[in-house]
């Protein structure tokens, strides 16, 4: 039975289109798939972000900037993940009692391509375990 993971942020440009394709790409194996969509979608994927996971072999074309709204096509869903910088950024609420979690990550966007592989690493490291841990656990 495939778990489902909705991973939310404000523009849905970098961190949860990171996190949505590395999740898929090494936990779609453990039956978890995730989708990810904004509170405030800016419309498209920061080509850095695009980069930096074709080097991880984690892109595919599907992946785009979407709302809520759209999102919940894919559900229902069995988690909800934000990963805003709290301190800096207003997270989006999710409705309808799914269980909900917050794992914060800086906004690499406006920043140099490091600060991108940077994002990816902490999101690796850090998110894809929790995330394991809360559906598989």
């Amino acid at each position: 039975m495939m778990k489902k993971v909705l991973i939310l942020c404000t523009g849905n440009s970098c961190r949860s289109i990171i996190g949505e394709a590395l999740v898929n790409r090494y936990l779609g194996f453990k039956g978890v798939q995730a989708c990810s969509a904004g509170s405030d979608p800016s419309g498209r994927v920061n080509p850095n972000a695009k980069k930096v996971l074709e080097e991880e072999g984690a892109w595919d074309d599907r992946y785009r900037s979407k709302t809520i709204d759209e999102a919940m096509k894919a559900g229902p869903f069995d988690l909800v993940v934000t990963v805003c910088d709290n301190a800096k950024e207003s997270c989006p609420v999710f409705p309808g009692g799914v269980k909900t979690i917050h794992v914060g990550f800086e906004d690499p966007d406006g920043k140099p391509y490091d600060a991108f592989v940077e994002t990816k690493n902490l999101i690796k490291q850090q998110l894809l375990p929790i995330i394991e841990k809360e559906l598989n656990g």
